[in-house]
């Protein structure tokens, strides 16, 4: 178990102090430590009305961060130093963005408009604008569906930014390697990490970063495949023999040469399904998607 300063009955002695200080029903409260591992704070204050944060000294930027992911109207309930004691005091989270955090303490946020009933699939505007094409929602959806993270899974998401988002916050207890080739596309897709705030993603420019040494090994791979597939396999099953894998590829060529490249490498293929999106655009016309395929496989001996 991770050490951490907030043991259980620290926790408890906070969550006495804001039952009797602040208007909050705690069998529908969310609690977060963000003194350890990297924990997405964030994504978890816009999916629940009322989060208990754990946190410690520095952390400058706090609500800022907070506020520039439009959490402006939250409501912040908090008292001075690092004991539940004392006066509370309350603020919209707006009048704080000047403010950091230089102590070990708990603070409530309270998110009047919280998206409680979130849904895999974002709309891409909400995407950081940059080099990126980003894949339609409703393809991404199906694609988070075969992936079928665990809040603790690790995974590697190799040229696929929007996917890596969305990977980040259900994996909220594991990790998502972001390899992303072009520098364009490296920048983009931190400026994604910086808007939500995922502090388990980490950006590489190729598998052979000596980064990944101190990573843990992914659990599956979710590939946009390029000429590079087979070297990426074969990387990746370096890291972890029994990895499983999601293809996405609008290459023919590349789709036909799976299977052989799969039997190389020690995988079968579990799966292959085609997906065609259409919409109907302001001129009542059908407006097409590009039609991806999506492989997934695993090792022969798992």
């Amino acid at each position: 178990m991770e050490p951490t300063m907030f043991t259980n009955e620290v926790i408890l002695s906070w969550l006495q102090y804001f039952s009797q200080n602040a208007p909050v029903n705690l069998a529908k409260l969310k609690m977060l430590d963000i003194t350890g591992k990297n924990k997405n704070l964030i994504p978890t204050v816009m999916s629940n009305r009322a989060v208990l944060v754990f946190t410690d000294a520095g952390h400058p930027e706090i609500f800022y961060d907070m506020w520039n992911a439009e959490l402006g109207e939250c409501d912040i309930w908090y008292n001075e130093g690092s004991d539940p004691e004392g006066p509370i005091k309350h603020d919209k989270l707006s009048d704080m963005i000047n403010r950091g955090i230089n102590a070990s303490a708990a603070m409530l946020i309270v998110n009047p408009h919280a998206a409680t009933n979130y849904q895999i699939g974002m709309e891409n505007s909400r995407f950081s604008c940059g080099s990126v094409q980003y894949v339609c929602r409703e393809v991404r959806a199906i694609i988070m569906s075969k992936l079928n993270l665990g809040d603790r899974d690790n995974i590697c998401i190799i040229s696929g930014e929007s996917i890596a988002v969305e990977a980040a916050m259900i994996a909220a207890e594991g990790s998502v390697i972001a390899v992303e080739y072009d520098r364009r596309d490296r920048t983009t897709m931190q400026c994604n990490v910086d808007k939500f705030g995922l502090n388990n993603v980490i950006v590489v420019e190729s598998l052979e970063d000596s980064t990944l040494n101190n990573l843990p090994a992914p659990d599956i791979a979710f590939i946009v495949a390029s000429p590079r597939i087979g070297s990426e396999i074969k990387s990746l099953l370096a890291l972890n023999p029994a990895m499983d894998f999601v293809v996405y590829t609008l290459d023919f060529e590349i789709l036909t040469s799976l299977p052989a490249l799969l039997r190389e490498n020690g995988l079968e293929r579990t799966e292959a399904i085609h997906i065609a999106v259409s919409r109907v655009n302001s001129k009542k016309m059908m407006e097409p998607f590009p039609a991806p395929w999506l492989i997934s496989a695993r090792s022969v001996k798992g």
